[in-house]
């Protein structure tokens, strides 16, 4: 069905630059780790470390996005929703999705193309770094977090009407799981290993 394949190929995309980018956690902790060092070993601070620092932070957040929705993961409150059929839920969350989501993303987009091209062009760097660390590539991510958000939504889109379609919701791949989750799948698997 091509709805269910551009579900998958959107959550396929946003998985991969999602886990891509995850691993800046890592270059942000040696990062972290080396201006650490320098400072109070070797007192001899760098001037560059906060501001990466935050830019690769920034990034991360930006392009985890797109990941984070295919995986249900942003904030919700679902105090009513979670007690609705799936067909309601996709209902509402289609209106939502039109009416919110996508305005706001192609907001992002147009707004981050337009604060990207006037800082390659003057090729801006940091005002609050004295090593004078440029940001204009991290304005680029604005964009290109957009579009994955926008390609991500319109999965969304179809998940809510497949839903609407079957009254069951198309679950994403399963890729990443809860600490508690997968203790709580563990006791109940040992628990049916040991009572048979």
């Amino acid at each position: 069905m091509i709805l269910t394949d551009f579900i998958r190929f959107a959550d396929n995309l946003s998985a991969w630059f999602g886990k891509a980018f995850a691993w800046l956690i890592v270059l942000m902790a040696v990062g972290t780790g080396y201006e650490v060092f320098v400072r109070y070993v070797l007192n001899n601070p760098t001037a560059w470390a906060l501001d990466v620092s935050f830019i690769m932070y920034g990034t991360l957040f930006m392009m985890g996005g797109a990941y984070t929705l295919s995986r249900g993961g942003h904030v919700r409150g679902d105090f009513l929703y979670r007690l609705w059929q799936p067909r309601t839920q996709a209902k509402v969350d289609l209106v939502l999705y039109i009416i919110f989501f996508f305005p706001g993303v192609m907001a992002l987009i147009f707004a981050g193309w337009k604060y990207a091209s006037r800082s390659w062009g003057y090729g801006e760097v940091s005002v609050n770094s004295p090593a004078g660390v440029p940001i204009y590539q991290f304005k680029t991510v604005i964009v290109v977090a957009g579009i994955l958000l926008f390609v991500q939504g319109l999965a969304q889109v179809c998940r809510c009407i497949l839903a609407m379609r079957t009254n069951e919701w198309l679950a994403a791949d399963e890729d990443v799981f809860e600490t508690e989750d997968l203790l709580m799948r563990e006791a109940r698997n040992a628990k049916r290993d040991n009572h048979p």
